[in-house]
C-alpha cells in the first residue's frame, strides 16, 4: 500500500495496536522535550515513576518561558530543572539559549523521527520532516522513561502548495490562510501534510512557521517532506548526517485535500479573538496599534528577523509605541550581531530582548487597557498576552515591520522589496548543558511541591456544577498564563487558586468549600496550549468530571491523565448550581446523569478507549503506569 509521510513514520514507530484510522495505537518516541513552564511538573511526574535514567533516544529540557526570572520562584525552577536533567540523563538548554521549538529543530531535529513535547507547538519540528506531537507533561514523562505514547490514529489532510510567494507575503500568511479556510477546529482529528511544487520554494524556517501555526487548527501534527532544502539546512547546522529523504509514495491516499496558490496570496492579519479571525491587509489598513512584538517560536528565525532588520535599516520606527524584537534562539541572536542587523534594529528604535518566549505568554510587554498589540506570535484570544483587557492581532514579520514604521497597520508591499539568502549559520552550543549523571543533588526550593498520589475512581460521582461555560474555552481561560501564575507552575496547591480566574475569581474557593464537583463546557473545550496545569488544577480542587459537547485533543488527554472523566453530552439543560449524580461503577459507553436539583435525568456518553477506562479507574496515567510498567 502506498504510504503518506505520516504513515511512513508512524508505521516504523507503532509498538502496540494496528495503524488504522480511528483506532488507538502506542508509538515509540525518539525525542522528548520539556520547557520551564510545563517542565517542572513533568520532571516531578517522571521522578514518581521510580526510574534511574531517561530511556528515550534524546531528552532535552529547555528554559525559555520564564527565562527572565521575573519571580524568585522561577529562578528556583530553573535550578531544579538543570539539576534534575543532569541527574536523569537529559540535556538542559539554559536561559537565553532560545525557545524550545526553534532550538530543537536547529540543533537536534531529524527527518523521520518522532518528537513528543510538553508544549502544543511541538509540531514546529515538522518543518524539517520530523513528526512532532504536543502532549501533557505526564505523557512526556512516560515517553522519556521508555513508555509508549498512545493516540487515536487521525485522518490525513494534504495541503498542496503551488506557485511562489511574492514580496510582502510570508509563510505566516500561508498559515493564516489555512486557518481562514478551515478554522481553529478544522484540523481536529487530522495530521496535516504539505505537498506540491510550492514546497521547494520555502526554506526550513518558513516551513517551521507553518507547522508551528497549524497547531491552531487543532491538528495533531503537521509535516513537510524532507528534501534538498532540508538537507541544505542540516548541512548549515553541521548535521548533514541526520538528513534522510522523506516523501510520500506515489498515489498515497488522503482523506481531504486543500490547495493554495502562493502567488495569489495577500498579506493577512488575524484580528483579536481567535487565530482564524483573518482579514486581508486591505480590510484593516490604517488600524491604530499600541505595540509591535516581533519574534517568538513562530517567527523568530534568522530569516524572519533579518528581513525586519533590512526593512528598518536607516529608518526609524514610530515613537508612538514600543517595538520589541525577540530572536527565537541564540544562534539567531549571534547571526544578527555578526552581520550588523542587531545594530540596524537598535538604531531604528527597536528594543532588543534576549531569545525566549517573553511577550507571547505575557511575561513582559503586556498590552494596556484596550490596547492593540500587533504580534508575530501564534495566539490572540482573550488573556493570552497577560491581560484580559489587552487585544492581540497576528501577522507576519513583514507586516509588523511596515506597521512599526507607519505607526498603524500597514502593507509591506508598499515598501521596497528585500530578500534574505543564508548559506552559513553560527554553531554555538555553549548554553546546552550535557548531563553528568550519577547521584548529583537536586535543588528543591519550598515552591517545588510533590504531586499528591492518584486515587482510584469511586463507583458514584456526585457534586455540584460549579461553573458553566460556552464554546471554545481555552486552557488560558481555565488557568491563565503570564505573570499571574507563571512562577507557580511547580506548586499545584498554589496555582490551583487561579483556576478560571478570568471567568470567576471565586471558583477555586467555591470548589474547595464544596469538596469539588463538576464543570460544564461547550464545544471544543480546552483548546490551545498543552498546559496540563489546566487539568491538574481542577483535579487539585476535587473536580471529578467535565460535561461538554466536544474536547480539544490535548486537553482531553490531560483530563484523562489526571483521572477526570471527559463526558460528552448536550449541555443545554445543565446549569451552574445543579446537583448531579453519576453511577460510574460500570463506565459503559452510555450513562445517565441524575440532576437532583431539577428532578431530571439526561443521557451522556464518552469516547474512552479500553486503556483510557483502565487509567480512569486506576486514578490516572501515573498510577496506571506505575501499576503496569512504563512500556504499557
Amino acid at each position: 500500500m502506498p504510504k503518506t509521510i505520516t504513515e511512513k513514520i508512524l508505521s516504523r514507530h507503532v509498538q502496540e495496536g494496528t495503524l488504522c484510522k480511528g483506532t488507538e495505537v502506542g508509538i515509540r518516541i525518539d525525542h522528548c522535550l520539556t520547557q520551564d513552564s510545563t517542565g517542572t511538573m513533568a520532571w516531578l511526574e517522571f521522578e514518581s515513576l521510580g526510574l534511574e535514567r531517561v530511556k528515550a533516544e534524546l531528552v532535552a529540557s529547555y528554559s525559555d518561558h520564564t527565562s527572565l526570572g521575573f519571580k524568585g520562584e522561577s529562578t528556583d525552577d530553573h535550578a531544579f530543572l538543570k539539576a534534575i536533567a543532569s541527574r536523569y540523563g537529559a540535556k538542559f538548554s539554559k536561559n537565553g539559549n532560545g525557545v524550545c521549538h526553534q532550538v530543537h529543530y536547529e540543533r537536534f531535529g531529524a527527518p523521520g523521527k518522532t518528537l513528543l513535547g510538553s508544549d502544543s507547538h511541538t509540531p514546529t519540528a515538522g518543518g524539517l520532516g520530523m513528526l512532532g506531537i504536543g502532549a501533557g507533561g505526564m505523557d512526556v514523562a512516560v515517553a522519556a522513561g521508555g513508555g509508549l505514547f498512545h493516540l487515536v490514529v487521525p485522518k490525513l489532510m494534504q495541503i498542496v502548495l503551488k506557485g511562489k510567494l511574492s514580496w510582502g507575503v510570508a509563510a505566516k500568511d500561508i498559515a493564516l490562510e489555512i486557518l481562514r479556510r478551515i478554522s481553529v477546529k478544522g484540523g481536529i482529528g487530522y495530521f496535516l501534510e504539505f505537498a506540491g511544487p510550492g514546497v521547494k520554494n520555502l526554506s526550513v524556517p518558513q516551513r517551521a512557521t507553518i507547522t508551528n501555526m497549524c497547531t491552531e487548527t487543532g491538528a495533531t501534527s503537521s509535516i513537510f517532506p524532507s528534501d534538498k532544502v532540508t538537507r541544505k539546512f542540516l548541512r548549515m547546522q553541521g548535521r548533514e548526517e541526520d538528513w534522510a529523504k522523506l516523501v510520500p509514495d506515489p498515489h498515497a491516499k488522503y482523506d481531504k485535500s486543500l490547495e493554495i496558490d502562493l502567488s495569489s496570496l495577500k498579506p493577512l492579519v488575524a484580528m483579536p479573538g481567535m487565530p482564524d479571525n483573518v482579514y486581508d491587509i486591505d480590510e484593516v489598513l490604517g488600524t491604530k496599534i499600541d505595540q509591535v512584538f516581533i519574534g517568538s517560536c513562530t517567527n523568530g528565525s534568522y530569516h524572519d528577523i533579518k528581513i525586519v532588520a533590512k526593512m528598518l535599516k536607516d529608518k526609524h520606527v514610530s515613537t508612538d509605541f514600543d517595538v520589541i524584537v525577540s530572536p527565537a534562539s541564540r544562534q539567531v541572536w549571534e547571526m544578527l550581531i555578526e552581520d550588523g542587523s542587531f545594530f540596524d534594529l537598535t538604531k531604528a528604535g527597536v528594543r532588543m530582548i534576549e531569545p525566549g518566549c517573553n511577550a507571547c505568554i505575557g511575561i513582559g510587554f503586556v498590552p494596556g487597557y484596550e490596547h492593540l498589540s500587533l504580534r508575530t506570535v501564534n495566539r490572540n484570544w482573550k488573556g493570552r498576552g497577560g491581560s484580559k483587557f489587552g487585544k492581540i492581532a497576528l501577522c507576519s514579520p513583514e507586516v509588523a515591520a511596515a506597521s512599526a514604521l507607519a505607526g498603524r497597520i500597514a502593507d509591506p508591499r508598499e515598501l521596497p522589496p528585500v530578500t534574505v539568502k543564508t548559506d552559513r549559520l553560527i554553531i554555538d552550543d555553549y548554553l546546552i548543558i550535557e548531563p553528568s549523571g550519577g547521584g548529583s543533588p537536586i535543588e528543591r526550593a519550598p515552591n517545588i511541591v510533590q504531586l499528591e498520589s492518584q486515587e482510584p475512581l469511586t463507583s458514584i460521582l456526585e457534586g455540584e456544577v460549579l461553573l458553566k461555560l460556552g464554546d471554545g474555552v481555552s486552557t488560558d481561560a481555565i488557568l491563565p498564563a503570564g505573570p499571574l501564575t507563571q512562577h507557580l507552575r511547580s506548586n499545584l496547591p498554589e496555582i490551583a487558586k487561579f483556576t478560571f480566574y478570568y471567568e470567576d475569581k471565586n471558583f477555586a474557593e467555591r470548589a474547595l468549600e464544596k469538596s469539588g464537583g463538576f464543570i460544564v463546557g461547550g464545544d471544543n473545550y480546552g483548546q490551545g496550549s498543552s498546559r496540563e496545569h489546566a487539568a491538574l488544577a481542577p483535579w487539585q480542587l476535587g473536580i471529578k468530571a467535565v460535561f461538554a459537547k466536544s474536547y480539544a485533543r490535548i486537553h482531553r488527554a490531560n483530563l484523562i491523565n489526571v483521572g477526570i472523566i471527559p463526558f460528552i453530552c448536550d449541555t443545554s439543560t445543565l446549569d451552574q448550581g445543579d446537583r448531579l449524580e453519576v453511577d460510574v461503577s460500570d463506565l459503559g459507553r452510555e450513562l445517565s446523569v441524575e440532576n437532583k436539583a431539577k428532578g431530571s435525568t439526561i443521557k451522556i456518553h464518552h469516547d474512552l478507549s479500553p486503556r483510557e477506562i483502565e487509567m480512569i479507574k486506576t486514578g490516572g496515567l501515573l498510577a496506571h503506569t506505575t501499576q503496569k510498567g512504563t512500556g504499557q
